[in-house]
């Protein structure tokens, strides 16, 4: 993000909503004395600044007080929950993706082993798990019966997309008594906790409702990175050493991969660098062409001719501009896209034909594959931490937030501001740019970037 989009944003906007004053000693308290005077001690009153430049920080003028910054994640001496009489519920929304289970781990064992919460429940198949005519019972969620569950995939919850109607999902935490929710999901997720954190508050209820935001895609603002991510890039870089294998053994061969990246394209940037086997890497931020001596087939027909193949990586948000739209939503709200895995195998296959050149398309698509998998060493870690922090921020009474990671430090960020926009892949960054230096690509597909060309790798 750069000076610019950081500009309208002011401190306010990332101010942290709370039920009211937290008075009761933290069981953390203890602990949270013995490192006291160490690096780690989070400090409520501190801030972790927005701009990371000092042409950012420049840009604002005026002093400290009025540079917007996220308040630090972590535990604090006094919450605002007595943990002995406080009830939590647990649900996860939407695509499956690496870490689910996880989360919800991490989420069971600090209330549990932290704070001494003695009932947390689970909500079954996303929010139609509080929703009466569905008939989902809830599941009582302990150590015990999360101990296995994160070297499985998907999600020991079970998920459903589409909206229900947030004044029955508070109903629903009333009547059980429920004082913290904490939503695991991604935008349209987050938009329906947000409602539910409205109803609270024009109830006058005391109920915090925290997120944990989850997108395999890597599109939410402002965090480094969403969890998951990284197992979803490293399973995407094994389909395309896979399908650079066919493309080798076969005359002509072209191997085509589709990878996920409905708006963003962090997906296949990242997987595309792993082995740098890719030609050609195609994402939503970047329009391309087909034909002319500067489009992608021309591209493709050269890479081929000089080294015997050719490899090409596409997310399916791309070349939207150029295929027919499919018309219609689907659950969640999101506009259906065209499939452009088919019909750039298609095309690919006619132009090779028409130059009377032998080919042979390898067209793989492993996204549910990767969707479904356990998250990966990192991303395990990574998810028991944000659950960790989720917590903590619960107990001390903040709500209608999500948790995440900035610069390396976990912080709280208001729901709205995560939502407000998708994090993309920056066709002037340093990302694209290490891809157009991989793959030797032009900066774009149709036009005449100017950037040196080189010789294709091997």
């Amino acid at each position: 993000m750069t000076v610019s989009e950081y500009s309208g944003i002011r401190p306010e906007d990332l101010r942290i909503e709370t039920l009211g004053s937290a008075r009761i000693t933290s069981p953390l308290a203890p602990l949270l004395d013995a490192r006291r005077t160490t690096e780690h001690y989070v400090d409520s009153d501190d801030r972790v600044l927005l701009d990371d430049t000092a042409a950012g920080v420049a840009a604002r003028g005026g002093s400290l007080d009025d540079l917007p910054g996220f308040e630090p994640c972590g535990p604090r001496r006094e919450i605002y929950f007595d943990p002995s009489k406080t009830r939590a519920g647990i649900v996860t929304c939407g695509g499956l993706c690496p870490g689910l289970n996880d989360v919800v781990a991490g989420l069971v064992h600090t209330l549990t082993y932290h704070y001494g919460v003695r009932r947390i429940v689970g909500f079954q198949n996303g929010y139609r798990g509080f929703v009466s005519a569905y008939g989902h019972d809830v599941v009582d969620l302990t150590p015990e019966t999360v101990r296995d569950i994160p070297v499985d995939g998907g999600t020991f919850l079970g998920t459903s997309r589409g909206h229900q109607d947030p004044e029955e999902i508070v109903d629903c935490l009333e009547q059980m008594h429920l004082g913290v929710l904490f939503v695991i999901g991604g935008d349209g997720t987050l938009r329906g906790a947000m409602e539910i954190a409205r109803v609270v508050r024009d109830r006058g209820l005391r109920i915090a409702v925290v997120g944990i935001p989850k997108t395999i895609d890597n599109d939410i603002p402002f965090i480094d990175q969403s969890f998951g991510f990284q197992t979803a890039f490293s399973q995407a870089s094994e389909a395309i050493r896979s399908v650079t294998v066919e493309a080798k053994s076969t005359p002509g061969g072209v191997g085509l991969v589709k990878l996920m990246g409905r708006h963003s394209g962090f997906i296949a940037c990242y997987a595309s660098l792993v082995r740098s086997d890719a030609d050609a890497v195609l994402i939503p931020e970047v329009p391309f062409e087909l034909d002319g001596e500067t489009g992608l087939l021309h591209h493709l027909q050269r890479r081929v001719e000089q080294r015997g193949h050719a490899v090409v990586v596409v997310a399916e948000g791309a070349g939207q501009e150029r295929l027919e739209a499919a018309g219609g939503t689907d659950a969640s709200g999101n506009a259906k896209l065209a499939d452009v895995g088919p019909w750039l195998k298609e095309r690919i296959g006619e132009s090779f034909s028409g130059a009377g050149l032998e080919t042979t398309v390898r067209y793989v698509d492993p996204s549910y594959l990767i969707r479904s998998v356990p998250a990966n060493p990192y991303d395990s870690v990574y998810t028991v931490r944000l659950a960790q922090a989720a917590v903590h921020a619960a107990m001390s009474g903040r709500t209608a937030m999500v948790v995440g990671r900035v610069r390396r430090r976990f912080v709280h960020i208001p729901m709205d501001l995560a939502v407000s926009r998708r994090n993309q892949v920056d066709p002037h960054g340093d990302l694209w740019m290490a891809v157009l230096e991989s793959t030797g690509q032009p900066w774009r597909f149709g036009e005449d970037s100017g950037a040196p060309t080189r010789a294709p790798h091997t």
